[in-house]
């Protein structure tokens, strides 16, 4: 026997069967990088939190993001749901690789949207009663209610979860960590824009707003055409979960 012969040959998985057989360091993983994807693009929330950053301070645009991530784990979780109801469907292979086929043209679809879009130079920005009381838990409430008055992101949650098979039938704790982990994209995107927003203050514009969005839609495109040829070419990996032992 061969030294080769002697050591146990990983099994080789086709792409959908590499993204389904995860634990629970890559469903965080997954969850972290949903999170980013759906927080990053520079729409009106985005640009009120730009906004109120510069004019009200760090703290004060933050707070808007983290309204905006409210609603961001609300519209997951209501995504998530309703395509758990579906997953005896969705397990099929055939049906899986037209989700992951139809995911990655909406997400091609989204960056492109987002490298084309212009952000306007002004988001109005009208305090509520709640805000002139409490202005903190006021950005909260308002950067919440622009978000959730936007329920076509259900739409980007699907293409995201069909492309990173982000639900687990059956595995309920591990579905929960990723959960909680698109919260945690969402925040570290919104306190990372705050911070860079607040340290170069003296030279932001909406031209770096517009920049912003082209890098983020290209980066989008690129991924969304990798994860495409991925899924129509049955992709082989081989798996090692999480700790180290071979999938048996």
């Amino acid at each position: 026997m061969t030294i080769l012969q002697a050591i146990p040959q990983m099994p080789e998985l086709n792409f959908q069967e590499w993204m389904q057989n995860v634990g629970v360091f890559e469903e965080m993983m997954k969850g972290f990088l949903i999170g980013v994807l759906a927080s990053a693009p520079m729409g009106p929330v985005g640009i009120l939190t730009v906004q109120r950053t510069l004019n009200k301070g760090r703290w004060e645009g933050f707070a808007t993001g983290i309204g905006a991530s409210i609603s961001d784990i609300l519209y997951a979780i209501i995504t998530g749901y309703f395509m758990f109801l579906v997953v005896d469907i969705i397990e099929d292979p055939i049906i899986a690789l037209w989700i992951k086929v139809i995911g990655s043209v909406l997400l091609f679809a989204f960056g492109v949207y987002t490298f084309k879009s212009i952000p306007k130079q002004k988001v109005v920005d009208r305090e509520s009663p709640v805000e002139t009381k409490n202005k903190l838990n006021g950005f909260v409430i308002s950067g919440f209610i622009i978000t959730v008055s936007n329920p076509l992101i259900i739409l980007l949650f699907v293409a995201l979860y069909g492309q990173f098979t982000f639900i687990l039938a059956g595995n309920w704790l591990v579905q929960t960590v990723g959960y909680v982990f698109i919260v945690v994209g969402a925040l570290v995107w919104w306190y990372a824009l705050t911070w860079l927003v607040d340290k170069v203050r003296a030279r932001f514009s909406y031209q770096v707003i517009w920049r912003i969005n082209r890098v983020i839609g290209i980066i989008v495109m690129v991924v969304s055409a990798i994860m495409i040829v991925y899924a129509l070419t049955g992709h082989t990996f081989h798996y090692i979960p999480f700790g180290g032992k071979a999938l048996r």
